[in-house]
């Protein structure tokens, strides 16, 4: 497990000045990982850093010399136009190349003047999804979320009995993740009315946003050797936001037996940048269980879990509509949550997806699942803030919302704050839905 270290010194500044601005989600104490190249050009993608508002071209500046040793090693690896090979060298090589970009961007750095040509402006790239994802589990981490969508279902029994003994999961479609900046069309597919005794293929009329964390694996494990739980945050390389656009009308009719289906698969997004889990060191809290839930199975609990398990990341999800965009008002706060709140962890949802010996690798994303907190206001979805679509919102545009409207953009951000410690975020998530095709 990360612990802090002289890179997130809160007192280090950078010679990239917007990197010292109040607010900064990219600070030096950040230095997330992301693909990106310059926009409406056609070449290859490239392996970034973000420092403030520009992004530092790893591969130039390994070509430049600004690394050596174990540092420069590793940054060979991301001379690719995917962070796979860079991944799968572990948290030796990650840590090291972290160590020497936070060197060589510091201020009094003597490279700063070699450097300032592998810079690109943030506003100047387009990004794509950073790592060749071979698979994608999405995880059910959230107690209150499942209780509040368990009351929606099932009032007299909201929160079936596995929940507080295993990381609910399922498999989903690597295919369809994209990166933030998407716009995807309202899905079709089997929905059953109210009342109704057949189905019909129709579109989707409510489609809903999940606000949960993404993990990405680093190292990976041999089919049919589990990673233990002291050792499942070594095979993380980072975090992302993650929204997992759901459709469901769609869900509803099918997920009885087998569970999600095609109401996920349609579009998952990801924010662009990773952050490392040394950067997440100083926003460590305590994990625990309710007095009087059971205690996790001895695969699933350890000292270093009970002591530093969770992690501080405030969460947040705005609507902009059609219409707000089309008057320039600003979106519109929906809910705020934190990650702290996750009744299962990093390490556990590692140590489980492993246990029976399935193999992860470098690339492979991991969903948290929709990320709510104990009060109402902190739902991570629509279908919790609007009972089922029962209580719509009200917008401050006077527009109202059950579900998400044809040119509805949803926007989530995440950022980790505490004294004595610099700001630290995961940038912007954003996508927008768009009309169905024909059926």
């Amino acid at each position: 497990m990360s612990e802090p270290n002289e890179t997130n010194d809160p007192a280090l500044s950078s010679w990239v000045a917007s990197a010292n601005d109040q607010g900064s989600d990219f600070p030096i104490q950040n230095l997330p990982f992301g693909v990106f190249r310059r926009r409406a050009q056609s070449d290859a993608f490239r392996v970034g850093v973000a420092i403030g508002d520009q992004i530092l071209d790893v591969g130039l500046a390994q070509n430049v010399g600004a690394f050596s040793g174990p540092a420069a090693r590793a940054a060979a690896a991301c001379m690719a136009p995917t962070l796979n090979a860079f991944m799968a060298m572990g948290p030796v090589a990650w840590s090291a190349l972290r160590a020497g970009l936070s060197q060589i961007l510091r201020d009094g750095s003597a490279l700063a003047e070699r450097l300032q040509g592998c810079l690109v402006p943030q506003s100047h790239v387009e990004h794509t999804v950073p790592a060749h994802i071979g698979d994608y589990s999405d995880f059910y981490a959230s107690i209150h979320h499942a209780t509040a969508v368990g009351k929606l279902m099932r009032p007299d029994n909201p929160l079936l009995p596995n929940y507080k003994w295993v990381p609910i999961g399922y498999h989903g479609r690597a295919s369809s993740i994209r990166v933030s900046g998407l716009d995807f069309h309202r899905p079709i597919g089997q929905v059953l009315a109210p009342g109704a005794t057949a189905p019909i293929l129709a579109p989707s009329k409510r489609i809903d946003y999940e606000l949960e964390m993404g993990l990405f694996i680093g190292t990976g494990n041999e089919l049919g050797k589990r990673i233990a739980i002291a050792d499942a945050e070594s095979h993380v390389f980072g975090l992302c936001l993650l929204n997992d656009w759901s459709a469901r009308d769609i869900q509803a009719w099918e997920y009885q037996p087998l569970g999600p289906f095609l109401a996920k698969s349609f579009a998952t997004t990801i924010s662009p940048w990773i952050v490392t889990l040394d950067a997440l060191a100083p926003y460590r809290a305590g994990w625990h269980r309710p007095e009087g839930d059971p205690q996790p199975l001895s695969y699933l609990d350890s000292p270093l879990l009970r002591d530093a398990g969770a992690i501080d990341i405030e969460l947040e999800v705005s609507i902009e509509t059609a219409r707000m965009r089309e008057a320039g008002q600003s979106p519109q706060r929906l809910s705020r949550s934190n990650f702290r709140h996750a009744y299962w962890s990093v390490a556990q949802i590692v140590a489980h997806h492993t246990v029976n010996g399935c193999n992860l690798e470098a690339g492979d994303l991991l969903g948290s699942g929709t990320q709510s907190g104990p009060a109402p206001e902190e739902a991570g979805s629509l279908l919790e803030l609007t009972a089922g679509g029962k209580k719509p919102l009200v917008l401050e545009s006077g527009e109202k919302r059950a579900f998400l409207e044809d040119g509805d953009a949803v926007i989530m951000r995440g950022w980790c704050e505490r004294p004595g410690f610099a700001r630290v975020g995961f940038g912007e998530l954003i996508g927008r839905v768009i009309p169905a095709l024909d059926a």
